[in-house]
């Protein structure tokens, strides 16, 4: 798929910030004359965000691994039929709070299911699109998962455990290191200020 709008993702564990930081990268473009559309994940239309209220439930019986990977790309196909496509197709800039690589940390490593079942719901849930850039606001998890826990009304994936967030932040770097022109990692335990700062940098250089 060929777009004319900027496609530029937020990304993270629990309590790095991203949703903080995803009005200021608007912000950044919209002072450079872009039109932008702000949006979520999972969620980010209407039937995306009912899913998403199914995923975030505590449930009596459970979320398995497999479920809440497919109810995410379900969401994520919902969301991307109903505004990312249209909106980079009419020029606009979307900036998400999480997209795809999210999937790969917490359902593919945090929850094992493994890299080559997410590139499968990749590849039939998104074609070929893909962000133009992802921005990792990266943090150790005891810190992130202490700040997530302050904001309170706690969900299921801040309830995890340290070695669960340890596994998806590490699959984040990862990927962040085998795409270095994709992405960007911002040292997301430093003052507000100074993240918003790098991540102002960050696009000032990739874009």
């Amino acid at each position: 798929m060929t777009h004319t709008g900027k496609f530029i993702v937020l990304e993270g564990g629990e309590g790095a910030g991203k949703s903080t930081h995803t009005r200021a990268v608007k912000d950044w473009l919209e002072q450079r004359g872009r039109e932008v559309v702000l949006t979520r994940e999972p969620g980010g239309s209407p039937l995306a965000e009912a899913i998403r209220g199914v995923v975030l439930g505590d449930w009596p019986e459970g979320i398995d691994a497999t479920t809440e990977a497919l109810l995410i790309f379900a969401a994520r196909a919902a969301h991307l039929q109903a505004l990312i496509r249209p909106a980079l197709a009419q020029g606009k800039d979307v900036v998400c709070d999480r997209f795809v690589d999210a999937s790969y940390a917490y359902q593919g490593a945090g929850r094992g299911l493994g890299g080559a079942t997410i590139a499968g719901l990749e590849s039939l849930t998104l074609g070929t699109l893909r962000p133009d850039l992802v921005l990792l606001l990266d943090i150790d998890p005891q810190q992130g998962l202490q700040r997530a826990k302050r904001r309170g009304e706690e969900n299921r994936f801040e309830a995890e455990t340290l070695e669960f967030m340890g596994r998806v932040r590490d699959e984040y770097l990862r990927r962040a290191r085998a795409e270095p022109d994709r992405y960007a990692v911002i040292d997301a335990a430093q003052p507000q200020q100074q993240v918003a700062a790098d991540l102002l940098r960050a696009l000032e250089a990739r874009l």
